[in-house]
This record gives structure tokens, C-alpha cells and sequence, in this order.
């Protein structure tokens, strides 16, 4: 099953890099796993008859094509560099597929250093969350040059649908810009919610008029009522990571000195409720802060007095 697949190794077994790797798996491509978490190498590797790797260098040995899916750009530079690193045990033309969310001048950096060791970076970040990573269905966007990517291609496909970007670091900026969008929908929405609430609309019945009419958006169809109206708040997605793509989509308007006002506020009201609520909460948990905010508590069926 193996014969003509290049061999990938996944650095990164959380909670999107685990299914990803179930995914390349099932594709039926040789699979070699690492993560920081030693006993989380080891299960994984035997729960998908994948190979534990020793190190990041070990793992480079034994691939063809090394996907990194960890927290932040400065942990991916310490996993490529040094003497235990990817680029230590990487051979001429491997190619390394960055699917964590990067900043996109570090991304370009990092992919100078590579092609210095004759190895070539593709940033290739991903959306759509735990859910869709189980199913292999993620949107996957690809920055870097195409006779990479046509060698990664299927790697990439088994675990979502690719969009090309453009050159390397797009992708990393693509991604950022897209968490933006959905950032601040996600906060738009609920406030409609909280303001229709004390006029006295049932929070349900808006989003379900949300829903047919042009108000739809990602967070009307798939998070008000799963995660926030259901107080469950576990979409998979931590707050922390959004407002770190949220500073870097703000890195990108300031490097290219575009004003930003809203997405601006927008940052700002995500790294308040960051703020207030500690680490460690879910992406959805910010519905809270706006709800401390207005000093009014969402739930299904619940609404003020009209006028209230």
C-alpha cells in the first residue's frame, strides 16, 4: 500500500494534528509521528500503526515530507532548527508542509533557512476545526513554490480541500485574514442576539431567522446554538489561538499600512475577554464577556421584557 507514496512524518499530535495524521493514514501513506508529549507519540503511533519518531531529526530521517501542526511560529522554528531539528536529518529535496497559523514573515524566513539545507517550505494553514479534521475536510491553504506542492499534493488532499495562495507566506496571511472575518462575525452576532434578547426575541428563533436570511454566517450555522445557547462552549478552538491570529492579521495590516479601525476593535474586545476570563478557554467562551458586557446571560428560549 506503501510502495508509491512518499513516506510523511507529522510533527504535532493535539488536537487537529492527531486526526490529521489519522487521515494520512488512511491514505495509506507510511506515517512517522512525534510529539512533545512522549506517551502521546507512543499511542498514537500505535493506535495508527505509524512509526514513533526519537526526535524531530529522526522523523526527517525517515520521511519524504514533514508536516509541522504546532502552536506558534517560534515553536515551529525551534522543531526545523538545530542540532535534533527537522533540517538536521532532512536529505536534499524533502519538503516540509507548515499547517500550523504563522506569521508570515517568520514563515518566510524559516523557508530561506530551509531551502539553504536544499529543502523547501510550503505554508499550508488549515480551517475548519476538530470536526472537519476528522473527516479529512478541511480547507487548506498553500503557499510555496509549485514543484512542491505538486509533490505534497495528495498528502494535502487526504486531509481537506487545497486553494493555492500564491508564494510562500500567503497562505500564513490568508489564514489570519480569514479568522479576522470570522472573528468578528462571531461578535457582531452575538450581540444582535443580546440586544434582539432585550427587546424580547428568543435567542433560537434569531438565529433561525439568521439563518435564512442574510445575516447567515459561519457562526449563526454552526456555533451559536451548539456551543454558546447550549452554555457548552467546546468548539474545539482556544481563545488563545484566536487572538494570537488576530495579532497576526493585525501584523499584516500594519506591514502593509492599511488602516484597519474595526478589525482594530475587533482585536482589542477578543484580548479583553482573553484578559478577563484567563487561559485556556474556548474560542466561543468570549460569547461570555459580551454578555458581562450587557449584563444579560443568553440561553435558549430566554428573553427579556420587551423594551428591557
Amino acid at each position: 500500500m506503501h510502495e508509491d507514496k512518499p513516506r510523511v512524518g507529522l510533527i504535532g499530535l493535539g488536537a487537529m494534528g492527531h486526526p490529521m495524521a489519522a487521515c494520512i493514514s488512511r491514505a495509506g501513506f507510511a506515517l512517522i509521528v512525534l510529539d512533545a508529549d512522549a506517551g502521546r507519540t507512543a499511542g498514537v503511533a500505535s493506535e495508527l500503526s505509524a512509526t514513533a519518531a526519537e526526535s524531530a531529526a529522526d522523523l526527517a530521517r525517515q520521511a519524504d515530507i514533514v508536516v509541522t501542526m504546532l502552536p506558534n511560529s517560534a515553536i515551529v522554528g525551534q522543531v526545523l532548527g538545530g542540532e535534533n531539528g527537522v533540517l538536521a536529518g532532512f536529505r536534499d529535496g524533502g519538503v516540509i508542509l507548515e499547517m500550523s497559523s504563522g506569521v508570515p514573515d517568520v514563515t518566510r524566513e524559516l523557508a530561506t533557512q530551509a531551502e539553504e539545507k536544499g529543502v523547501t517550505l510550503l505554508d499550508a494553514p488549515v480551517s475548519g476545526g476538530v470536526s472537519r479534521a476528522k473527516t479529512g475536510e478541511l480547507a487548506i491553504m498553500v503557499g510555496g513554490p509549485d514543484e512542491a506542492f505538486a509533490k505534497s499534493e495528495a498528502v494535502l488532499a487526504a486531509m481537506g480541500k487545497v486553494i493555492r495562495t500564491g508564494p510562500v507566506g500567503s497562505a500564513h496571511a490568508m489564514k489570519a485574514l480569514n479568522n479576522l472575518v470570522s472573528a468578528g462575525g462571531f461578535l457582531i452576532g452575538i450581540e444582535a442576539l443580546l440586544i434582539g434578547s432585550r427587546f424580547g426575541l428568543d435567542p433560537e428563533l434569531m438565529v433561525d431567522v439568521l439563518n435564512a436570511s442574510t445575516g447567515m454566517n459561519n457562526s449563526t450555522q454552526k456555533k451559536f446554538k451548539q456551543f454558546v445557547l447550549s452554555r457548552q462552549f467546546d468548539a474545539g478552538f482556544g481563545l488563545d489561538l484566536m487572538v494570537k491570529d488576530l495579532g497576526i492579521a493585525m501584523g499584516v495590516a500594519r506591514a502593509t499600512d492599511t488602516a484597519a479601525p474595526l478589525s482594530g476593535l475587533c482585536r482589542d474586545l477578543w484580548s479583553g475577554a482573553q484578559k478577563w476570563m484567563g487561559p485556556g478557554q474556548d474560542h466561543t467562551a468570549v460569547a461570555r464577556f459580551s454578555e458581562m458586557l450587557a449584563g444579560s446571560e443568553l440561553a435558549p428560549g430566554a428573553k427579556d421584557e420587551p423594551g428591557k
